[in-house]
């Protein structure tokens, strides 16, 4: 099973496994979403290419895989009395 703690996985591979993920990249203007490199690439290499905590964004995907849009808790002032 694809983890994203395996340095050998592609970008690619992380967007078609996690779709939920592609939010993560765009947030950030990433150009990877559709890239004709992001087969090729890692997160590493998109940290390198973009100037980005490794840790930091590896934590915001795996965020992104845990908790789906749709999903969070609504704060108290969203709900009903």
């Amino acid at each position: 099973m694809a983890s994203l703690d395996d340095p050998g996985l592609t970008l690619a591979e992380i967007m078609q496994r996690w779709p939920q993920t592609i939010a993560v990249f765009l947030e950030r203007k990433m150009l990877c979403v559709g890239c004709e490199v992001s087969p090729f690439h890692t997160i590493a290499d998109a940290c390198l290419e973009y100037g980005l905590e490794e840790e930091e964004f590896i934590a915001a995907l795996k965020a992104a895989i845990n908790d789906p849009p749709g999903t969070a808790q609504q704060g108290d002032a969203h709900r009903a009395p």
